[in-house]
């Protein structure tokens, strides 16, 4: 460590050395290594975004590759062509490739010839006509918006997925295994962009953002995709989860329960994916707790409160309620239970919250009641399902 630390000063003394030999007349040191700083910085930032921009598009190489590769394991699996069989002539608007429908046509200025395609598939192969895939075209998606090729991904990929398990074919997915890293930081990517723009949501909201998290919630449900996202993207989940609570319970403008009432059933959306739903529970319990316990304490000093956050939390149990409305129509055995430290502390507190709290705010008790009666019948509903399993 001391020679470490020996190297470093005389590493900076040789660079202010060099700087005051080198510097011009008419600059003083400070000047001049200002000057020099903002030269580096700026090279440093430019080099930084080709860095962000080569990444970006080596990705989007690395999709193309993966559906190009589920694709062409339906075409060698022979899937498709006992699909052919069954299927009747229909009109030319069914002669639409796989690869074309599938969104592994990677050129969105021209389509594919089958002439171009056959040689791309193998010599052996003869240009027929297709199952078409059923990929909603997408009009949120626009090429304007650096998501937008993370989103045609994935909703692609899970398009693919489910119309192979659908149809219980037999096509090879080892492709898509072997390549998962893309899928995670694909979700990575579209996770870091619904971040950036949750901080400072803008009203009207954009279908495009809607479609995203309803997008990621699809993804997560699916269990094979999950395994993998998760591995990488938990913590970023975690912190698009905060972020959206944050948005509403901070949000002090006067129009702000439009874009409330968004960002809530964004929330609602993620966790109607049971692997999302008690963390989110969890973290609004959390916030529902750490509240009641400052409305209890002004509450006997008879002090004055914070009235925006107060009808702030109300879309907290909102959200409480759809999600665990949910919890109790699925009959999860797994997903909420009363062993969470929040909902313990949220039960424990319940009936003295409510009597300190019934006579000055009798809105806020009676939602906390209603909490109290779902998270009870979604706990008799494990147990039911418990015993009969």
């Amino acid at each position: 460590m001391d020679h470490q630390a020996w190297f470093l000063r005389t590493s900076k003394l040789a660079l202010a050395l060099a700087i005051i030999r080198s510097k011009p007349a008419d600059k003083s040191s400070r000047e001049y290594t200002e000057h020099l700083a903002r030269v580096v910085s700026g090279r440093e930032s430019k080099w930084r975004s080709k860095v962000e921009a080569l990444e970006a598009e080596v990705l989007q190489l690395r999709q193309k590759l993966v559906l190009s590769g589920i694709c062409s394991g339906l075409f060698k699996s022979g899937d498709l062509s006992s699909q052919l069989q069954a299927q009747k002539p229909g009109s030319s608007e069914n002669t639409l490739t796989v690869l074309e429908d599938s969104g592994c046509d990677l050129s969105s200025e021209q389509k594919t010839e089958p002439a171009e395609m056959s040689q791309h598939l193998g010599e052996s192969f003869t240009p027929i006509p297709f199952l078409p895939l059923p990929i909603v075209k997408r009009h949120c998606a626009t090429p304007e918006n650096p998501l937008s090729s993370h989103m045609q991904f994935l909703q692609h990929l899970l398009e693919l997925k489910n119309w192979i398990e659908s149809r219980s074919l037999k096509t090879d997915l080892s492709h898509f295994e072997n390549n998962s890293s893309t899928v995670s930081d694909s979700v990575f990517q579209l996770l870091d962009g619904l971040i950036t723009f949750y901080r400072e949501p803008k009203f009207p909201f954009s279908s495009f953002w809607t479609e995203a998290v309803n997008t990621l919630a699809r993804l997560i449900s699916d269990y094979n995709l999950s395994n993998h996202i998760l591995k990488k993207c938990s913590k970023k989940l975690e912190e698009f989860e905060k972020t959206l609570l944050q948005i509403i319970l901070r949000n002090n403008h006067i129009n702000r329960f439009q874009v409330q009432h968004y960002v809530s059933q964004s929330l609602v959306t993620l966790g109607s994916c049971s692997l999302l739903r008690k963390s989110i529970i969890s973290l609004l319990l959390s916030e529902v707790n750490r509240f009641t316990d400052d409305l209890r304490a002004i509450n006997q000093v008879q002090a004055s409160y914070d009235v925006t956050r107060y009808e702030n939390i109300f879309s907290f149990f909102w959200i409480l309620e759809q999600l665990l409305q949910k919890e109790n129509e699925e009959g999860s055995t797994s997903s909420i239970g009363h062993d969470d430290q929040e909902i313990k502390k949220f039960l424990q507190k319940h009936d003295e919250a409510i009597f300190q709290l019934s006579d000055s705010f009798p809105l806020f008790t009676f939602y906390l009641w209603r909490l109290r009666i779902l998270l009870n019948s979604t706990e008799i509903e494990t147990v039911e399902n418990n015993s009969f399993s």
